[in-house]
């Protein structure tokens, strides 16, 4: 999106084609994905973690909605709040586009997206990540 940032530099990314991609790493030692990218793996402390471009899709496993705003949000609610599972075998805490629980459902696919989060004191619009529907 022109006249945009993003809500924290090196979590995301949008390819050529515009399609968004979460930007995690792989480790070499044990070829376990994670996300957001870290210089050491979580799961066996190995150091040799390189970056990849996460998939776009993945499976809904549990979702809200936050009706509340958190301390220093400067965002709009209600909006959804959920865990997906990618094919790399990794779950991402997320937003969601779809605010109303009822209209999700346990083993969904759902699609990347940058959204607009709020708007910063420049006037740009601070952009997020969230899943939705395909």
């Amino acid at each position: 999106m022109a006249d945009s940032v993003p809500v924290q530099e090196g979590l995301f990314t949008a390819d050529a084609d515009g399609e968004a991609r979460l930007v995690g790493g792989r480790c070499a030692s044990c070829g376990r994905h994670q996300f957001p990218l870290g210089s050491v793996c979580p799961y066996c402390g190995g150091d040799d973690v390189a970056e990849v471009r996460l998939s776009p899709g993945g499976t809904l496993w549990a979702w809200t909605a936050v009706t509340a705003a958190p301390p220093g949000y400067k965002g709009t609610v209600p909006y959804g709040f959920g865990v997906v599972e990618l094919p790399e075998g990794i779950r991402v805490l997320t937003r969601l586009t779809e605010s109303d629980p009822s209209a999700l459902t346990f083993g969904q696919d759902v699609h990347l997206r940058l959204v607009p989060l709020h708007t910063d004191d420049a006037g740009r619009a601070v952009l997020t990540w969230a899943f939705g529907a395909r």
